[in-house]
């Protein structure tokens, strides 16, 4: 059956009479106003010294990109703690005396932490590893996450997302979805509830865009990817289109592969599975391309798609 309608109302259609698109009327879905909450995980893995400074280079340009393709955006942008654990095992990694003490004694230096310090999931403000910020970052209105009061935004997303390297075995996911208050294991946390360590992160008309920075496998997070693509799915009321994800990953399993030139593809990573098999919207990009601004370019247009149909719940 098909119905045919006047300039401005919605054109519907079904074979069954059934699941037909809400009718607006005379007006078009709200869209997402500009509103992205923006998750990364970074691994800090002893391998990303090279990767890291090409995100953190490519990030005004998907900034940009964001602003041509939306016209204006309301951004909460988070860098998860992907582990449950907080030292700084040399003080001399110490970047500001005011944060932490750089003659002092590991693991703390010095340092003032708090239990979101060594949270899971929790948004990572005082990165310890080598290469990292080596300080407290201190985003625009206290929070654990950069929002749009923000005055220097790749200031600020430079001192979240320079983690270092030299930490655990990367978790994304495990990190990912418990920023989110969907771990695929129960911890009882209520990170972005009142008081909660993300508190006011997540926002029921914002779109959700999560970004995968890791050079090796994901062996460790729980569940796989049909259980990450539903957990994602529920942390938007399962509206499959209120949610992107982009993993820039190793490519040893593609082929032709710029990190692996000439050697045959090994079995497929579970996150390039996610991202080609599973989640609606996805795309997975090598870790070992020489910038990564045309990465976020792609997904800034994508996103200003999703963002035009986007009905909030």
């Amino acid at each position: 059956m098909s119905t045919t309608t006047t300039t401005g109302e919605l054109a519907l259609s079904s074979s069954s009479g059934g699941n037909l698109l809400p009718d607006f009327g005379d007006v078009a879905p709200m869209g997402c106003q500009g509103k992205m909450d923006i998750i990364f995980a970074i691994s800090a893995w002893h391998t990303m010294e090279n990767f890291q400074p090409r995100l953190i280079a490519a990030f005004p340009e998907f900034a940009q990109a964001l602003e041509e393709e939306l016209g204006a955006y309301d951004l909460h942008i988070l860098v998860t703690d992907s582990s449950y654990s907080w030292s700084m095992d040399d003080c001399a990694l110490c970047q500001d005396p005011v944060d932490c003490d750089p003659d002092g004694v590991p693991d703390l230096c010095g340092a003032t932490i708090d239990e979101c310090d060594y949270t899971m999931g929790a948004g990572e403000t005082f990165a310890t590893e080598i290469g990292s910020s080596g300080r407290r970052c201190k985003p625009a209105g206290g929070h654990r996450y950069i929002t749009s009061e923000e005055p220097d935004l790749p200031a600020a997303f430079d001192c979240l997302a320079r983690v270092g390297w030299g930490g655990p075995s990367p978790l994304p996911f495990d990190s990912i979805l418990a920023a989110l208050d969907h771990p695929l294991i129960g911890t009882g946390d209520d990170l972005n509830g009142p008081g909660g360590c993300n508190e006011g992160f997540l926002r029921d008309d914002a779109l959700l865009l999560v970004v995968v920075i890791q050079d090796i496998y994901d062996q460790d997070s729980a569940g796989g990817p049909y259980q990450w693509t539903k957990a994602l799915y529920a942390v938007k009321g399962g509206d499959e289109d209120a949610v992107f994800a982009l993993a820039i990953m190793t490519d040893a399993d593609a082929s032709p592969s710029l990190c692996f030139p000439g050697e045959p593809p090994f079995a497929k990573n579970r996150v390039r599975l996610f991202a080609e098999d599973y989640i609606k919207h996805g795309k997975i990009e090598s870790i070992c391309a020489p910038s990564y601004g045309l990465f976020f370019k792609e997904t800034a247009v994508q996103l200003a798609k999703l963002c035009d149909q986007f009905i909030p719940k």
